[in-house]
């Protein structure tokens, strides 16, 4: 950081040290809930969602060749095969905007195109199955039907717009690794892959949340999780100890608290400046209420369905609570096209997860995903509440 820059920063936390209404209930309450929701994502999310997508980012960067990953995401790789994998991806990841950005750097530095690697950071958290299942159930099943639909083909039409548009970037950049070098192979394709999907699971059973109904089959997995991740560490630490070497276990390691050194402390500082604005999900503590934002989306206007994308872009969902708090808003009148604006660019986008982007591909990359998200959340939107009779 120059100097300048350094001088502005001082300076700007000056000027709001100074006159900042300290003593005002609403920007009291706004300074508390960004505590608050940094303390639920640090409780709910951090140890259970993302330091599993750590280890799997760092094995990633270690045991998955360079060749392996551009062989079937490099632009050289046949594009129904890459983009095809990559956004039905989401459907095997109960995963959040956050949760998924070290998988998502994982992949993308080990040579992945921007393509694939971005229809893969829509489709994670996106075409989250439980999430669809409980968006038919909850809000009905148009509303289930047309997120499904609707967010495959975003995973599919956003990768192919962001190769296109940033196909110069990509012939320039420079082929780069996560780890100093991929150790000489010594396992077979089928323990690679039974290591990896221990680790998959883990993230999945590991981060299952409470369902909204106490039984079925979501409760019943929800209810013996803990014997099954107990299950599966135990298996990784008999894998870990059987099919690597002490070389491998170091560089797995080091590889993964890389991830986590580049993308924790933009996660935090994204986690309190969205629960300053909006406060934690159900609370009308932030410095936007969201009474308003429901008041501006209601009917099936542009206005309406662009406002509703954006907030939803801005906003944080971890993962399965976009549902109540679109019920909410729906209840308070807002539009099915703008439900679905939201919806389908909520989940996949937050400002936490803006930030760790710009880190991982740059600035320039960053605007064109997000503006890609919003423009089709807010045309899908549009074309949803037509179809609906709004």
């Amino acid at each position: 950081m120059k100097q300048w820059q350094r001088l502005a920063a001082i300076l700007a936390v000056f000027l709001a040290a100074y006159f900042a209404p300290l003593g005002h209930p609403r920007l009291q309450g706004a300074i508390l809930e960004s505590f608050l929701l940094l303390q639920e994502y640090a409780r709910e999310h951090v140890l259970f969602c993302l330091i599993p997508a750590f280890f799997i980012a760092g094995a990633i960067g270690s045991f998955v060749s360079q060749a392996a990953v551009i062989r079937y995401f490099g632009g050289g790789a046949k594009k129904w095969v890459s983009y095809t994998v990559a956004s039905l991806s989401g459907t095997l990841l109960a995963v959040c905007s956050c949760t998924v950005l070290p998988l998502f750097a994982g992949i993308y530095k080990r040579g992945a195109g921007i393509g694939p690697a971005t229809a893969f950071l829509y489709s994670g958290p996106a075409i989250n199955i439980l999430a669809i299942i409980l968006t038919a159930r909850v809000l009905g099943w148009q509303l289930g039907v047309a997120r499904a639909v609707g967010a495959v083909l975003f995973a599919t039409v956003i990768g192919l717009l962001m190769a296109f548009i940033c196909r110069q970037d990509e012939e320039n950049r420079p082929c780069s690794t996560a780890t100093a070098g991929t150790p000489e192979e010594k396992r077979t394709p089928v323990q690679n892959a039974i290591y990896f999907l221990v680790l998959v699971l883990i993230l999945i059973f590991a981060a299952w949340g409470r369902p909204s109904e106490p039984i079925g089959f979501f409760a019943a997995i929800f209810s013996v999780k803990w014997y099954l991740t107990a299950a599966l560490l135990a298996a990784l630490v008999l894998i870990l100890i059987r099919w690597f070497d002490r070389w491998e276990r170091s560089s797995w390691v080091t590889s993964s608290l890389g991830f986590a050194e580049q993308i924790l402390p933009l996660l935090f500082v994204g986690v309190m400046f969205a629960g300053f604005l909006l406060g934690r999900p159900g609370t009308e503590a932030g410095l936007i209420p969201t009474k308003y934002v429901a008041g501006l989306v209601g009917g099936n206007s542009p206005v309406a369905n662009l406002l509703a994308a954006v907030a939803g872009a801005f906003m944080y969902f971890a993962t399965l609570t976009e549902i109540p708090i679109l019920q909410g808003l729906l209840g308070a009148g807002m539009g099915q096209g703008p439900a679905l604006a939201l919806l389908l660019a909520g989940p996949a986008l937050s400002l936490p997860n803006m930030l760790v982007i710009r880190s991982i591909i740059g600035t320039r990359k960053t605007v064109i995903f997000v503006s890609l998200v919003i423009v089709m959340a807010t045309l899908s939107g549009l074309i949803y509440g037509f179809i609906a009779g709004q």
